[in-house]
């Protein structure tokens, strides 16, 4: 059995230029990150939005929907976080 990728999304708050890290495999920071996504989902359907998926198979479209997420919940459309991700190495 192949082993399981792990990766580790940093979120970075613009403002105070702060980070945090959770580190996982795409199943495990999928659920980590299932508010933020549902919120972002809640809102699409109000104009300027787009669409989340609440599911993502890879870890991209997970840390591009989580952008998309974090600025449709936003008053002014921009929330000033944002997602990037790394892959981990295990040995």
């Amino acid at each position: 059995m192949a082993k399981k990728k792990v990766y580790a999304v940093t979120s970075t708050r613009h403002r105070t230029d702060s980070k945090s890290t959770i580190t996982g495999t795409i199943e495990e920071l999928v659920k980590a990150h299932k508010y933020t996504l549902e919120c972002g989902q809640s809102w699409q359907h109000e104009e300027g939005n787009v669409k989340i998926n609440c599911n993502p198979k890879t870890i991209a479209v997970l840390v591009k929907n989580l952008n998309r997420a974090v600025n449709n919940s936003a008053a002014n459309g921009y929330a000033g976080v944002t997602y990037t991700y790394e892959e981990i190495n295990n040995v």
